[in-house]
């Protein structure tokens, strides 16, 4: 799944954290007139100590300017521990009224040793019908 990844023009570095993300449509898994979008998100610890992720707040946005502001803690049902070079993947979806939009936020951490909050930054990127990559081969096995 991670050579998704290298060519995303999706990607911030902040405070020796680094957020990847794959949009892509869904097209076979409409629900309720919604556009289902998913997204694949991955995090990398260049930092020089262990984090954890706290929260994540995402800002949503679709094609008529109504904005959406998701907020909770970790990731998934989960909080990932990350040690220096290692890396956490996870997907999930957003449902849209409209065919264009687009997503971004922050995540927080925690970190070894400390009493401060690190906060990384999610790349603004796009939702959009055209970004069907369901025929790559690592999207295809995440379908099944």
């Amino acid at each position: 799944m991670q050579e998704l990844f290298l060519s995303t023009p999706y990607q911030e570095m902040t405070s020796g954290i680094e957020v990847r993300i794959v949009p892509l449509f869904i097209p076979q898994k409409q629900e309720n007139k919604n556009f289902l979008f998913s997204y694949f998100v991955l995090i990398s610890n260049f930092r020089e100590d262990t984090i954890r992720l706290e929260s994540r707040r995402w800002i949503i946005k679709d094609a008529t300017k109504k904005e959406e502001i998701v907020e909770g803690p970790g990731v998934v049902g989960q909080y990932p521990v990350l040690k220096p070079g290692e890396t956490f993947f996870y997907s999930s979806f957003c449902p849209l009224k409209t065919p264009t939009g687009n997503m971004r936020g922050t995540y927080t951490f925690s970190h070894e040793g400390a009493s401060d909050i690190l906060t990384a930054r999610i790349p603004l990127f796009f939702l959009r019908t055209d970004q069907d990559l369901t025929e790559h081969p690592a999207v295809m096995s995440w379908l099944e």
